[in-house]
């Protein structure tokens, strides 16, 4: 089950690394590098806060799940609820893009 999870977790990162222009992607590649937990930690917690007043200028919802994905890297315990999570939102989603698309 573990596998599976981290397989999950690695399938967003690509996803959101591929949203991205190439500096920020590889930015974030190495910030999922063991080496970077230093500067991991504080930037997901930033992200997290950023997303939560995602109302503001400036930060955006997207900042959120980012946020927590990076924090999953190193709390395990949060990777299968966080993997299962993001799951659901990429179903809704899909289902919302079809939707529209229908019309």
């Amino acid at each position: 089950m573990a596998k599976h999870t981290k397989s999950e977790i690695d399938r967003h990162f690509g996803w959101f690394e591929g949203k991205l222009p190439p500096r920020p992607a590889a930015f974030v590649r190495w910030l999922r590098k063991p080496s970077s937990r230093l500067v991991r930690i504080p930037l997901a917690l930033l992200l997290v806060v950023g997303g939560v007043f995602s109302f503001l200028p400036i930060l955006g919802l997207w900042m959120l799940p980012l946020g927590l994905l990076l924090i999953a890297q190193d709390v395990p315990f949060l990777q299968k609820p966080l993997a299962s999570m993001l799951g659901w939102i990429e179903r809704k989603w899909m289902e919302r893009r079809r939707a529209k698309d229908a019309h």
